[in-house]
């Protein structure tokens, strides 16, 4: 059975750091893709950033320069470091692994980054 779990979040004043660890375990197959979204809440959940299994990243315009996406694919795991923390970063951030047999997305709980002063 394929689980994905996240963890790494809490509470940061703004202009701070946290980094969110994600493991993905019981994929037989290859990862293809690791990602982070977020959902704020009244809002919809958008992709943050990802990365492919051959490192290439990809971030949405907002945290471009502050967030790094990094991976371990020998352990099937992805990283989020995430500096230069604003309010409006704040959401529940979930981890999408999407392996490559038919490209089938698994979904982790969600930890919570709050960030307030």
């Amino acid at each position: 059975q394929v689980q994905v779990a996240e963890s790494g979040g809490g509470l940061v004043q703004p202009g701070g750091s946290l980094r969110l660890s994600c493991a993905a375990s019981g994929i037989i197959l290859g990862i293809y893709r690791m990602g982070w979204y977020r959902q704020a809440p009244g809002k919809e959940r958008e992709l943050v950033a990802s990365i492919t299994d051959g490192g290439i990243p990809n971030y949405t315009d907002s945290v471009k320069g502050r967030f790094t996406i990094s991976r371990d694919n020998a352990k099937n795991m992805a990283y989020l470091q995430m500096n230069s923390l604003k309010p409006e970063d704040t959401a529940v951030y979930y981890c999408n692994a999407q392996v490559y047999y038919k490209y089938t997305d698994y979904w982790g709980q969600g930890t919570q980054v709050t960030v307030s002063s």
